[in-house]
C-alpha cells in the first residue's frame, strides 16, 4: 500500500484491522495521526506521540498490546471496547484524543526535550481553543517535561490550562512494565468519576 509522506493511510482495510508490514512501518515515521477533537470535551485524553504502527494504521492508540482502549472499557468511559478504528465514537461519549508532538517515532525516548517543550506549547494553544473539562497527558514524564512541573504526579494537578484541569495517567503502552491494566484501569476509573456528566 501506497501513501504520501505526512498524511495518514485512508484505507478501508486500515479501518478494519488491517495489519501493516515492516514497508509500511518503516514508511509511518513520515505520517501524521489526525486528533480526534470537538468543543465541549469531557476529557481529552493526549498521548505523548504516535508510533509507527498507530500511524501506520492511522489510528490513534493502534498498536496491539497498548491498553488504551481495554482500559478506557474497563474504567467505565465506553459503552463497550472499541478498537482504534473506531475512534471517532468518542466524540459523542465527551471524550477525544491528541498527542504532545505529532511527530511519529519508534519510540517515545527518540524524542528530545526541546521538541516535548514545544509540543507542550502547541498542546496549551490547542487545549484554549477547544476547552475540554480535563485534559488527561498519558505519560508523567512527558506531563512534567511538556509543562515544567518536575515533580508532578500521577491523579489530578494543581496546573490549570484556562478553565481546563489537567490530569496525569500513567502511558498506556503495554511497554509500561510500572503499571499492570488493573491498576491502569483503577486510575482511569477515578478520572471518570471526577468527570462524570
Amino acid at each position: 500500500m501506497s501513501s504520501t509522506p505526512g498524511s495518514r493511510i485512508e484505507s478501508s482495510r486500515a479501518a478494519t484491522g488491517w495489519k501493516p508490514s515492516r514497508a509500511d512501518l518503516a514508511a509511518a515515521v513520515d505520517l501524521t495521526v489526525p486528533d480526534v477533537i470537538g468543543l465541549d470535551l469531557r476529557v481529552l485524553f493526549c498521548g505523548i506521540n504516535p508510533g509507527l504502527y498507530t500511524a501506520a494504521i492511522g489510528h490513534h492508540f493502534g498498536r496491539p498490546g497498548n491498553r488504551f482502549w481495554p482500559v478506557l472499557h474497563a474504567s467505565g468511559f465506553t459503552p463497550r471496547q472499541f478498537a482504534p478504528w473506531e475512534e471517532q465514537a468518542l466524540l459523542p461519549l465527551g471524550l477525544g484524543i491528541t498527542n504532545v508532538v505529532s511527530r511519529t517515532t519508534a519510540a517515545a525516548a527518540e524524542l528530545g526535550d526541546d521538541e516535548i517543550v514545544r509540543g507542550g506549547r502547541a498542546l496549551a494553544a490547542k487545549v484554549e481553543r477547544y476547552q475540554p473539562e480535563v485534559l488527561a497527558v498519558l505519560g508523567v514524564g512527558a506531563y512534567r517535561t511538556a509543562f515544567g512541573v518536575r515533580q508532578a504526579a500521577v491523579g489530578p494537578q494543581d496546573h490549570t490550562i484556562g478553565t481546563t484541569r489537567v490530569w496525569v495517567l500513567p502511558n498506556p503502552s503495554g511497554l509500561n512494565a510500572n503499571y499492570q491494566r488493573d491498576a491502569l484501569t483503577a486510575l482511569f476509573a477515578e478520572l471518570r468519576l471526577a468527570t462524570q456528566p
